[in-house]
């Protein structure tokens, strides 16, 4: 009966959220995903939990800034945002041509994003959370496997948009969660658990070399090229950068 109860109230408070975002919260069940860089060729474990179905839009966003102005752009401090921090937006209230209502927010560093999930009572998802989702093409939970699926994903990479980027809702895989691959790279809650060359960090130019060597020590699939590219990405990444293909979503324990 606790059980029962306990989940009929956190479904409630769920849909709650989901009607204040308009963003749909989708149950992930548990399962094992490879990562790219492990000590044990055993797949590893993800607990069952709570993913918002799309991308955190522009309009989300504001609304949020509405009831956090200490996130807004003319009053946050560089400590959690660089200079880049919503700068497509025309002002603190205002995103303006480049950034329509539906399409994803971007140039948001980790620390705004984990806020913004904070104030939905969740938090970033982990690298392990959406890695185990992203291995879902359409029709297969798991399709790393698939040749055709790891070309989508490529193609996806090479052709994705710049700002003013499209409305959410592009793709959608398996589980039901959209354009995890398809408009922009996304932030994790552990992205600076990744282990690469600290070379990649010395690169200070707004247009930093994001794709740096990482090493393929320890690679279980040299063969994933997307999910090296991945990991590199986030091996490159510090807290406070915002990027004008860097967005986010949400996730929350079950």
């Amino acid at each position: 009966m606790k059980v029962t109860l306990t989940l009929i109230i956190s479904l409630l408070i769920l849909s709650i959220s989901s009607a204040q975002t308009g963003n749909e919260w989708v149950m992930i069940p548990e399962g094992s995903f490879t990562p790219l860089y492990s000590d044990s060729l055993q797949p590893s474990t993800v607990d069952s939990f709570y993913l918002q179905q799309e991308l955190v839009t522009n309009s989300e966003f504001l609304a949020f800034l509405n009831d956090h102005p200490k996130w807004k752009r003319s009053n946050i401090k560089s400590l959690f945002a660089e200079a880049t921090y919503l700068s497509h937006w025309l002002s603190d209230t205002v995103p303006g041509s480049e950034a329509p209502p539906d399409s994803p927010v971007v140039n948001i560093s980790w620390f705004v994003a984990q806020n913004y999930c904070e104030s939905l009572g969740g938090r970033l998802p982990k690298i392990s959370e959406w890695e185990y989702v992203a291995q879902a093409s359409a029709t297969q939970p798991n399709a790393t496997e698939n040749e055709d699926f790891k070309n989508f994903i490529i193609t996806a990479y090479e052709k994705r948009p710049s700002v003013p980027l499209p409305s959410v809702g592009q793709t959608k895989n398996y589980w039901g969660i959209s354009d995890l691959h398809s408009i922009v790279w996304e932030w994790n809650l552990d992205f600076n658990a990744v282990l690469i060359s600290g070379e990649s960090r010395k690169d200070s130019s707004t247009d930093r070399n994001l794709f740096c060597a990482a090493g393929s020590i320890g690679v279980l699939n040299p063969t994933n090229y997307a999910a090296f590219l991945r990991y590199s990405f986030r091996g490159s990444l510090k807290a406070n950068y915002c990027l004008k293909n860097l967005g986010f979503r949400c996730a929350k324990d079950l």
